[in-house]
């Protein structure tokens, strides 16, 4: 199972996760942060738990690239 976590509240809107994993990532609208797609949130942190192992790749990129550090990629 892969895991994916995102501290949305200290997003800088930089678009890297969108650009590297368009298809778990997007900008919100409102407030120009990183929006993880089908993720549940709980304190803060937004969680998606995906059997999808084609996913693991592009989140991984787009976790090295957050300047500011808040994506997390579990397998």
């Amino acid at each position: 199972m892969v895991v994916i976590t995102l501290q949305r509240k200290k997003c800088i809107g930089c678009n890297y996760c969108v650009e590297l994993a368009p298809s778990q990532f997007q900008m919100s609208k409102k407030d120009g942060k990183s929006v993880l797609l089908q993720s549940q949130e709980k304190k803060g942190f937004f969680t998606l738990k995906s059997n999808d192992f084609s996913i693991l790749e592009a989140c991984e990129n787009a976790a090295k690239a957050c300047p500011v550090k808040i994506i997390t990629v579990k397998n």
